[in-house]
């Protein structure tokens, strides 16, 4: 009798936790920053307004920051609302010389090519499979 209320509450635990939603940000979170980051002039007012950057390219000096959304219901039913990338490009002197905004929402739309490579092994019969290599040899040209 124990048995059928454990399985019971396992069930009802499953219902109730399994249906429930979940958003879940990654990165910097910069909904209403888009039109406010072009008006920033500086290295030092982008770490005031947005923070430090989620990666520093120590080469060529540039900052960029991640942000993505998503919401899960489940393991089978997660939704990526969005996907951004900022990047902001820097003169010598600290100033803002270029902003990239990159949308990778349509990231995961990639086709697979259908060509194969032949398999000559496949073609081949038993007996060349085990014994393919003996007798075969060439003889040098001279």
């Amino acid at each position: 009798m124990k048995n059928i209320y454990n399985l019971i509450l396992i069930f009802y635990t499953i219902i109730i936790f399994g249906c429930s939603e979940k958003t879940l940000y990654t990165g910097k979170i910069y909904n209403n920053l888009n039109n406010d980051i072009h008006n920033l002039k500086t290295k030092s007012e982008i770490i005031n307004y947005i923070g430090y950057p989620n990666y520093i390219d120590p080469i060529e000096n540039k900052y960029f920051y991640y942000s993505e959304k998503k919401i899960i219901r489940n393991f089978f039913d997660n939704k990526t609302i969005y996907k951004k990338l900022i990047v902001f490009d820097f003169n010598a002197d600290n100033t803002i010389k270029l902003i990239n905004e990159y949308n990778l929402d349509n990231e995961n739309d990639i086709k697979l090519v259908k060509d194969q490579t032949s398999n000559e092994i496949i073609g081949q019969g038993l007996l060349e499979k085990i014994f393919g290599g003996v007798g075969t040899s060439t003889l040098p040209t001279n």
